[in-house]
């Protein structure tokens, strides 16, 4: 595959003392979403942090655009164009929707801009219609899309989203999807650690399967139901 956004080869990580990711390889072109599968403590979210160089040792390769990044640091990375959902989602309760989206700083030279309030809102009419509401007022969820927009809003056009479906509404759940499902035809890439099936099966492109830090399948959305055994045994 060529052109990709992000190829990752024979990634290692460690988590404190502990060899967390063995050897893991997939990628993701412009316009395609990847999820990453598997049990709880399988390695994915550690696969997520280890690309925004957040691990505490890394090895491996890991292009971005083209662009080795695995000896940079995390603010480097994300001037690369890559984007973390963190699960804390970092909004500042007592400052509106909008001034929310006003926070990222420009990264115009690196990235060529992201979008604008315009953009944002085209995209998602769930926070124009809460502009003036402050983050105090945003539900779980609400919290969720507000940090991703913030995201876009930075300029990144690699997204990294973790856990991203847990615990919403079906509408919050909805408008998460409408805006990954646009985002794709846009051409940006997106990496889903999502335990709900339902939810990343319509969106991603591409499937891997992690156990015990390594990668143990990998396969096309089209052999999501062939590869229904295999799913069902990790989550036994």
């Amino acid at each position: 595959m060529t052109n990709l956004a992000l190829e990752v080869t024979d990634l290692q990580a460690w988590h404190d003392d502990a060899h967390v990711l063995h050897n893991v390889n997939f990628n993701a072109a412009p316009g395609e979403a990847v999820t990453l599968l598997g049990r709880r403590g399988s390695g994915r979210s550690t696969a997520l942090r280890a690309l925004l160089g957040l691990t505490v040792k890394r090895s491996g390769s890991i292009r971005i655009h083209g662009a080795e990044s695995i000896h940079l640091p995390a603010s480097k990375i994300t001037h690369l164009g890559v984007g973390y959902c963190f699960e804390d989602y970092n909004i500042i309760a007592d400052l509106t929707c909008e001034e929310n989206l006003l926070l990222p700083p420009s990264t115009e030279d690196t990235l060529g801009g992201g979008m604008s309030l315009a953009e944002i809102y085209e995209l998602l009419p769930y926070l124009e219609e809460r502009r003036d509401s402050l983050g105090t007022h945003f539900s779980r969820g609400g919290q969720q899309i507000l940090a991703i927009a913030r995201i876009l809003r930075s300029g990144a056009n690699i997204l990294l989203l973790n856990k991203t479906s847990e615990d919403l509404t079906p509408v919050v759940t909805r408008t998460l999807a409408s805006m990954i499902t646009t985002l794709k035809e846009k051409g940006y890439a997106i990496v889903l650690v999502d335990q709900n099936e339902q939810f990343s099966a319509p969106l991603a492109d591409r499937f891997y399967v992690m156990d015990h830090g390594h990668i143990i399948d990998h396969f096309e959305a089209a052999e999501l139901s062939a590869k229904k055994g295999v799913l069902n045994a990790l989550n036994a």
